[in-house]
């Protein structure tokens, strides 16, 4: 399906293993601290070497660091308090559907962000990539491959000046369709005080990118007005500075 990729298969396989000691599931024996070799962190920087929001990637990295702080963690949850838990009690297999599509649309935005990345770096250094044969070089043989990476070179052989994945027809009618369970899921996490801190980044980033405008034209007032960084009007051409101190 739609999810069929090299992660989503030894997912399933990890949670069909149990403790040969223990008789519980494999993975409920395995401390909850995640480790890292520092590619995401790499990343991460460089979307901010290159000014390119990646905001997904950058999320997952800050959930392995809180994961570790692990002793810090026990200690908090015996003094901060989160909403009381209730039995779910709507449709379990349309809710596991809703999860799956919010899984699907929250990873088109995760490579949405990671090609735009990696157009930045082509304009900033002249690499001229080609971005529908990485799609294919990923498919080939590494830990993120995945069925829909062959979408993702159709999308750019479609269009080779596309800016971002989300405006190709086929990724655009796919998030649009799903957003509506992609938000009762996120919904339902935070009702629940259930962390799912990608999922949240994915979808403040859709929001975001097909917003018109933004709430930024106050972050640049306040810019202005403690450092005199100016700003630029929406009616006119030129860069202007207001005395916020006036009457």
């Amino acid at each position: 399906g739609e999810l069929d990729s090299y992660l989503i298969e030894i997912t399933a396989d990890i949670f069909s293993k149990y403790d040969e000691e223990t008789g519980k599931a494999m993975v409920d024996v395995i401390l909850d601290s995640a480790g890292q070799k520092g590619t995401g962190k790499w990343t991460s920087q460089s979307s901010l070497d290159l000014g390119v929001p990646l905001s997904i990637i950058t999320e997952s990295v800050f959930t392995r660091f809180l994961s570790a702080m692990k002793e810090e963690r026990v200690a908090a949850s015996k003094v901060l308090s989160g909403p009381q838990k209730a039995p779910f009690q709507g449709d379990k297999a349309a809710f596991i559907e809703a999860v799956r599509k919010a899984l699907f649309a929250s990873k088109i935005c995760s490579y949405a962000q990671g090609f735009a990345q990696m157009r930045a770096a082509s304009d900033e250094y002249g690499w001229n990539l080609r971005y529908g044969d990485i799609a294919m070089i990923f498919r080939g043989g590494c830990i993120i491959r995945a069925g829909f990476l062959q979408n993702i070179k159709d999308a750019y052989d479609r269009d080779a000046n596309l800016r971002n994945l989300l405006l190709d027809p086929y990724f655009k009618e796919i998030v649009e369709s799903y957003q509506g369970a992609w938000r009762e899921v996120i919904g339902t996490a935070v009702a629940n005080g259930v962390p799912v801190p990608a999922f949240s980044s994915a979808l403040a980033y859709f929001d975001s990118y097909r917003s018109e405008r933004l709430p930024a034209n106050l972050l640049q007032a306040q810019r202005d007005y403690f450092g005199a960084h100016t700003f630029k009007r929406l009616d006119k051409e030129g860069t202007f500075h207001y005395n916020w101190m006036s009457n």
